[in-house]
């Protein structure tokens, strides 16, 4: 089987892309990843074919200079402006070119990461089967739980689910800038959708989360074809990035990251370099990517190590706490190394993801608006002082050992795929 992956061009989607396509090829099937040119490098370094998409709408050095305005962004405009700037033109760019990529490289079945919205009318239209996977934080449009655009706590009240039902409407229209175009194409391809059903074109054959079960919120009802499985980790696919390690002393390790993406606020960076000098008995290491002025930090304290990008996971092993911005594979890297969190939710679905830390004891999360270094500091020796962190962590490094998400997405990918290839041409029936 010839299976095709589209994701957005983004690390925190690519990483667990890439360790999928790894293991669905270590299982003897032929993959290749479609996609804008920056990712080739990324993918190709995986040991995984490539085939360029959209070369003339995102030449190579485009995708950094596109989402480099939302480094320094926070709450719900994030989403906005992504899904207006950038969801809106990769729909359009790949409405245009995928097909052909398609048909050209032989491709018979596709994963799709379900963020890049619509994508799958492509397949849909050559009569090929498709799953999706979410990468993030899954999004529970049926109001049992709060969408994860915010950190509301999980409540039953009929007051709470009210709440949470607005926020459903909040999440759809934060998606609606792409739906005319979707439609549009639809229509111009003659491909019937029931666009009166949400989720029509959601995949009918499986849509799996990296999201452990026992990380969710209790009680949201999922259809058939949902799986929740475990952080699709896979440490050979990463290129090794060089780390001081002489300069640990050996004190408790604070690591510190903010992510790939949403990562330019600078006056977060400054709060955590503030909150840890007073804590002389730990050493921080932060990560800072590459969105901010490292003279914009200001003196940099004697127990903190500042590098522009980290071995992350290697990193975790050592540490005693995470300070993170609660996006989803940093939250699943620390529990899968016992490692418990205190969060500064920026956008995207880390408000949800902070919420949950919170709700299975795992950590303790402040918004953006309220963060100080007094209250970090609180935070932080809490979770330091109180061993129930470490061993609610603990308890979820078990559960994603046992689970090994990876292989049980690659089954119940695998399965689904093979399953529909076997059948009619039509068994994607969705429309």
């Amino acid at each position: 089987m010839k299976i095709g992956f589209v994701s957005l061009p983004l690390m925190g989607h690519l990483n667990p892309m890439i360790a999928l396509a790894r293991k669905l090829k270590a299982r003897g099937h032929q993959v290749i990843f479609l996609g804008f040119p920056d990712i080739g490098p990324i993918v190709r370094a995986a040991d995984l074919d490539f085939a360029p998409c959209a070369e003339k709408e995102y030449p190579e050095g485009s995708i950094d200079k596109l989402y480099g305005p939302i480094s320094k962004l926070s709450g719900l405009e994030v989403s906005r402006w992504t899904i207006r700037e950038a969801s809106t033109a990769h729909f359009t760019a790949a409405a245009e070119h995928l097909r052909q990529k398609l048909v050209e490289n032989g491709v018979e079945a596709m994963v799709i990461d379900i963020i890049h919205t619509f994508i799958e009318l492509v397949p849909m239209n050559l009569g090929m089967p498709y799953v999706h996977i979410w990468n993030v934080l899954h999004v529970d449009f049926t109001g049992a739980t709060p969408p994860c655009f915010f950190d509301w706590p999980h409540e039953t009240t009929s007051e709470a689910l009210a709440r949470n039902i607005e926020g459903v409407k909040a999440a759809g229209e934060l998606f609606a800038p792409v739906r005319p175009l979707a439609i549009a194409y639809a229509e111009k391809i003659g491909l019937q959708v029931d666009w009166s059903v949400s989720g029509a074109t959601v995949s009918t054959l499986a849509v799996v989360t990296q999201t452990p079960k026992e990380f969710d919120f209790p009680g949201i009802p999922c259809p058939p074809q949902f799986h929740y499985a475990g952080p699709f980790l896979d440490n050979e696919g990463r290129d090794p990035v060089a780390f001081a390690w002489d300069k640990l002393n050996g004190k408790p390790l604070i690591y510190a990251s903010l992510g790939t993406l949403v990562n330019g606020l600078d006056h977060i960076y400054r709060t955590i370099l503030e909150a840890v000098k007073r804590l002389p008995e730990v050493q921080l290491v932060l990560s800072v990517g590459n969105n901010i002025d490292l003279d914009d930090l200001g003196p940099i304290p004697s127990n903190a190590i500042v590098v522009r990008k980290a071995p992350q996971i290697e990193l975790l092993k050592h540490a005693a706490v995470c300070i993170t911005h609660a996006g989803l594979n940093t939250a699943l890297e620390s529990l899968a190394q016992g490692v418990p969190m205190v969060a500064v939710p920026i956008a995207y679905d880390q408000p949800g993801v902070a919420a949950r830390l919170s709700y299975h004891g795992v950590g303790e999360f402040l918004r953006v608006d309220n963060l100080t270094a007094d209250h970090l500091l609180e935070l932080i020796q809490k979770v330091l002082a109180n061993p129930n962190y470490r061993d609610k962590a603990r308890y979820f490094q078990k559960v994603i050992a046992e689970i090994q998400g990876l292989d049980l997405a690659a089954d119940v990918v695998e399965r689904a795929l093979q399953t529909a290839l076997n059948q009619e041409p039509s068994a994607q029936s969705v429309f």
